[in-house]
Formats: structure tokens, sequence, C-alpha cells
């Protein structure tokens, strides 16, 4: 399954059913008089978050969503039925803009949340509705309301306790595979990542979802390497693990790269809180390290973390450092479903 976390979509409610014009014409009843019934409304377009969804791959297949026209009255003072509504499924964390991409509409955040975006409408009246002890014959009856249509953008944002943040082969997706059952790519070559993972971790007896996110370059909010768009991932987590390469040229100089990049993100990323970590400490010698330590930590102006992901170094306690900042109620307890499931694969 392809990971997709934005979509344009059309949609329609449905039109309201016209109302009918008709009298009675019985036998034996002299005076039969207007009969004709009123229209039946026409269909919602609803939005609902559905369980076990975490991509929004189905609206690359069908972008055009038309709820049901309601039906017309008829004679006999029967009124037209009401159109059904369409319900579009969306996995929990999408939000909703308008045509401008920048009007937020609605953010779902719960699973099972539903919202009305566009209403059906009203069916018009029959000429039964009008008449009074003035107008004993009315020839006239209202006819449906049109229905409401717009396009709209869907934007996945993952719902995610701690995000994993950093250049390009700084160990992320190796950290990742360390700590929980998820099984992302890693490779000795940059960009390896292409799309969003999670996994559920287990620190202690306490669970929570940790999201790798694609690395960062210079110039990632202008577009350089994969951009900046997966960032939005990890607006809604609590805590980030910045985690930066011993065995890169220069530590500092990496960490404030992508600090830079998140600032020019926005987001209230740069507020968010951050855990520092100097990856890879086996792959350098203590000289090595040290300097690479000191100059981390004069750039982050914190003393970072010192782990491996691949010997598990350090591993355990960079997970209770996030949990303590996580606390009692992880943010992402309904999507850790979809965490388990490995929903996906490039």
């Amino acid at each position: 399954m392809k990971f997709l976390d934005e979509a344009k979509v059309y949609i329609r409610s449905g039109d309201g059913g016209n109302g009918c014009v008709a009298f009675r014409r019985e036998k034996f009843i002299e005076f039969g008089g207007p009969s004709g019934g009123n229209g039946g409304r026409g269909g919602n377009v609803v939005i609902e978050v559905a369980d076990g969804l975490n991509t929004l791959i189905d609206y690359r297949y069908q972008q055009h969503f038309k709820a049901q026209k309601g039906e017309n009255g008829s004679g006999s003072d029967r009124h037209g039925a009401n159109g059904k509504a369409i319900v579009l499924k969306v996995p929990v964390g999408t939000q909703i803009f308008d045509e401008d991409r920048e009007t937020l509409i609605h953010d779902f955040t719960d699973v099972g949340e539903k919202f009305v975006l566009a209403e059906g409408g009203n069916g018009g009246f029959g000429n039964a509705h009008f008449k009074s002890s003035t107008n004993r014959a009315p020839r006239n009856a209202n006819p449906g309301q049109p229905g409401e249509e717009r396009w709209i953008w869907l934007r996945l944002k993952l719902i995610a306790d701690a995000g994993l943040v950093g250049l390009p082969n700084a160990g992320k997706s190796t950290f990742l595979s360390k700590v929980s059952a998820a099984k992302p790519k890693i490779a000795d070559y940059p960009f390896t990542t292409l799309h969003p993972q999670l996994g559920v971790v287990n620190s202690d007896g306490r669970e929570f979802v940790l999201a790798d996110i694609p690395g960062l370059i210079e110039g990632a909010h202008e577009g350089a390497g994969l951009g900046d768009r997966f960032l939005g991932h990890v607006e809604r987590c609590r805590v980030l693990l910045h985690l930066v390469d011993a065995t890169c040229e220069h530590a500092g100089k990496a960490y404030k790269t992508v600090r830079n990049e998140l600032n020019a993100y926005g987001g209230l990323l740069t507020d968010k809180i951050e855990i520092v970590a100097l990856n890879k400490i086996d792959a350098v010698g203590p000289d090595e390290l040290k300097k690479q330590k000191d100059r981390l930590k004069r750039a982050a102006k914190k003393t970072p973390l010192l782990l491996s992901g691949i010997t598990g170094d350090g591993v355990k306690e960079a997970l209770r450092a996030l949990v303590e900042v996580i606390g009692e109620a992880p943010v992402s307890a309904k999507a850790k479903s979809a965490a388990e499931a490995e929903p996906w694969s490039a």
C-alpha cells in the first residue's frame, strides 16, 4: 500500500426534490382539493474517521463524490424520500482544508468522529402546503433547493507521541527498528526513508507511538531533497528526538542545519520539547566522540544523550526521557492499531 497524505476531492450534496401540484380526483368525493406532496431533502456529505485507516490512498483513484438527490413529491399527499448521505472515510489525524489550501475547515483527532461537510438541499413544498381558507385550490409548488458543491483538500497528519528528526543517515530508521516491531527500510545511503513510518514502543511497561520522519537537508524548506512536506506529521507530537550522526563532519553544524529547517517551517515545531542525542557512538573512537559531544553541546546548549541504535547502548535512557515528557496520557492511543499493522510499503 502506498502512503498518501494529501488529496484533492470534489464533493456535492444532493439537491432537494421538487414539490408536486396535484388535486384529488376520487369517486364520490365532491370537493377534492389540493394533494401535492413535498419533495424529499437531498443527502448530506459526511466525513467520518474510520479505525484501521492510515493513508488517503483511496482518494487517489476517486476524486468526485456526490450525495443522492431527494425524490420529488407526488399526488395523494405523498412526500418524496430523502436522498441518502454519502460518507467519506478518512484516517484519524486528517484535516479538511478549503480549495485555497489555507482555510482549515475541520481537524479530526478521534476515531468515530463525524462532520457534515455539505448539507443537502431542502425539498420544495407541494401545493397542499399552500392551501388555506382563502386559497382553496393553490396551483403552485416550490422546486427543491440545490445542494452545496466545492473542492476540498484532505491532509493527513500522523498522530504520534514522539517524532524522530535529523539529517539523512542519522540512524532514525535503525533506532525505530530497534525499539519497536516496525521494519523500515535501512541502507547506507541518504533518503532511504521516503515516507513516514510508525512504531509502537514499550518502555518500562509504558507504550507510546514513535514516528520516523524522512531526513531533512539544508534548503529543505525551499524543496531541496524531499523538502519539508513530511514535517506536518510531527506537529502533533509532544516531544522530538533529534538524532545527530557521530560520524558526520561536525555534529554542531548538523544539529543547526535541522534546527534552521524547523524554524523555516514554523508550525510551532521549534517550541516543542526536544531531546538531543548523539547516535552511532560505536562507530567513532573515544577522542572523536568527546569532540563531537562537545560540539553538539555548544550548538544545542544542552548535554546530549549518547546512544547507538546498532548495539543498543543508551537506547533505554533515550526512551525513558521520551516517556517522562509524554506523561501518562498518550495522544495517540487510537493510533496504536495503525502502527502495529505495518501499514506502508514503498
